[in-house]
């Protein structure tokens, strides 16, 4: 039988490994440290793991041929993908290839705490939903058929006017522990994807910053967004935003369509 751990990164530089580690560490968590792709398959052949933690741009093995190697061994384990802040198009890749969410690099102690609680509350989240192992109802809302999502993270639905609606995912929100207020960007300020366009304070003073799913100008800031509506209400009245998109065609793209949810 194999070990449980709860953590497992992948990153081809130790002092990030280490650093991962001694944050983690220092909340009870317990972390391996795998210094590339390849030394990370090794790990999970002797243990499963309740988060992977891994780069992006690594030699040899980069994190998406990591991801696809999970996939191919049936390794259920969530994953939160490290990009760097100028590598957007990493970051929507990630997201849309199944990791759970992203931690820019580099990262404080702070960030990397809130993304790793994410994490590991989407796994057990996601591991209760039906088809799963003792599982017998959905414990989140999934997104409307008709919208697409970023990752876990944030919705956007094209309106017939041409502008789009822009909110939480409700996995997001299920994720941390309740919302206390949220940041929210201004009216006429651009939006860019795969940027942070809003910031979610929880229930327990951790800020969780939220990724726009499309660029575009910001018509309206909902001024209903506040943390009831929201939390009741994510996918209808508790939108956070009206914008009119830019690039739509290409961003709407790559985005996942919330109807594949279903099949």
């Amino acid at each position: 039988m194999k070990q449980r751990r709860d953590i497992l990164v992948v990153d081809d530089e130790a002092v990030v490994t280490a650093a991962v580690a001694r944050v983690c560490g220092q909340e009870g968590l317990s972390v391996d440290q795998a210094e590339g792709g390849p030394a990370g398959l090794a790990f999970l052949e002797a243990a499963e793991y309740r988060l992977v933690l891994c780069d992006v741009m690594m030699p040899g093995m980069d994190g998406f041929r990591f991801m696809a190697e999970l996939e191919a061994r049936g390794v259920r384990a969530p994953l939160v993908m490290a990009t760097g802040y100028s590598t957007v198009e990493n970051a929507v890749r990630a997201l849309a290839q199944g990791a759970v969410d992203c931690l820019p690099k580099p990262f404080t102690a702070e960030e990397l705490l809130a993304v790793v609680r994410r994490g590991l509350a989407c796994g057990r989240l996601l591991s209760a939903a039906p088809g799963r192992p003792g599982a017998d109802a959905l414990p989140f809302v999934p997104c409307p058929a008709r919208y697409h999502r970023l990752g876990r993270v944030a919705w956007a639905s094209v309106e017939a006017d041409g502008t789009a609606l822009v909110g939480l995912d409700d996995l997001f929100l299920k994720s941390i522990s309740g919302v206390r207020s949220i940041e929210l960007s201004a009216v006429d300020e651009v939006l860019g994807q795969a940027r942070d366009c809003a910031v979610v304070v929880a229930g327990d003073g951790t800020r969780h910053p939220v990724m726009a799913p499309l660029s575009g100008r910001v018509l309206r800031a909902n001024a209903a967004a506040d943390p009831v509506l929201v939390e009741k209400d994510p996918y209808f009245e508790g939108w956070l935003y009206r914008i009119v998109p830019q690039d739509l065609d290409l961003e709407l793209g790559r985005l996942t369509p919330c109807s594949s949810d279903r099949a």
